[in-house]
């Protein structure tokens, strides 16, 4: 029996491969920002004079507020009041569940498809 060679993929198709992989890494990042579904990219309601008391902070927490270069409560309210929103919708839900499963459709497709192309190559139809 013939020992089995995989085909191998030419330069052109490696870089095209790390430019799409690329892509899609920063777009999964950045598209939620983008969006604005991303917590942190919601902004808090703006704190009219703020106290460290109004903030809920205590003596301890107000000293290391000060190490990290906060003299005051005016200079950290943002941060302090900046919440995650956890609500979602049906519909994003539904949208993501979909393309899961699409994604799990199409890769069992293609795994079929290789590993009969691979069983075909090494024993013959």
């Amino acid at each position: 029996m013939p020992r089995y060679i995989a085909p191998v993929q030419g330069k052109a198709g490696q870089i095209i491969d790390v430019i799409v992989l690329l892509i899609m890494a920063i777009g999964a990042l950045y598209i939620p920002l983008w969006l604005g579904l991303a917590g942190s990219a919601k902004h808090p309601e703006p704190l009219e004079n703020a106290t460290w008391e109004a903030l809920g902070q205590n003596p301890t927490m107000v000293e290391q507020w000060q190490k990290l270069g906060f003299a005051d409560a005016e200079s950290a309210a943002e941060l302090i009041a900046a919440r995650f929103d956890y609500s979602f919708s049906i519909g994003a839900l539904v949208v993501m569940i979909v393309v899961i499963v699409g994604y799990y459709a199409i890769l069992l497709r293609f795994s079929e498809k290789e590993y009969r192309d691979v069983v075909a190559e090494k024993f013959g139809e």
